[in-house]
C-alpha cells in the first residue's frame, strides 16, 4: 500500500512536471508570434485594424443598397410576370399552332 501511494506522488510530480515544461515551451512560441510590436501577429493586426476604419463606412451604404435591391427585387417579380404572359400570348397566336 505505501509503495503505490509513492509511485502514485511521483507519477503526480512527473506529470505537473511535464505540463510545466508543455506550457513554458507553448507560451514562449506564442510570445514568439505575437509578442513584440514587429511581430507577424502585431503587423497584422495592425494591418485589420486599418481595414476596419477604412470600411467603417460601409456598413449604412451597404443596409441602403439591400432596401433598394430588395425594391427592386419586387418590380422584378412584376416584369417577369408581364414576359411569361407576353410568351403565352405570343405562342397561342394562330401562326404558332
Amino acid at each position: 500500500m505505501l509503495l503505490m501511494t509513492i509511485l502514485t506522488a511521483l507519477l503526480v510530480i512527473v506529470f505537473f512536471l511535464v505540463l510545466a515544461y508543455a506550457l513554458i515551451k507553448i507560451s514562449s512560441a506564442l510570445r514568439a508570434i505575437g509578442g513584440t510590436p514587429t511581430s507577424y501577429l502585431a503587423k497584422l493586426r495592425l494591418g485589420l485594424r486599418a481595414i476596419e476604419s477604412e470600411t467603417g463606412h460601409l456598413t449604412p451604404q451597404v443596409v441602403r443598397a439591400n432596401e433598394n435591391l430588395t425594391k427592386i427585387a419586387g418590380g422584378l417579380v412584376a416584369v417577369d410576370d408581364n414576359l411569361v404572359g407576353v410568351i403565352n400570348a405570343a405562342v397561342a397566336q394562330k401562326r404558332y399552332q
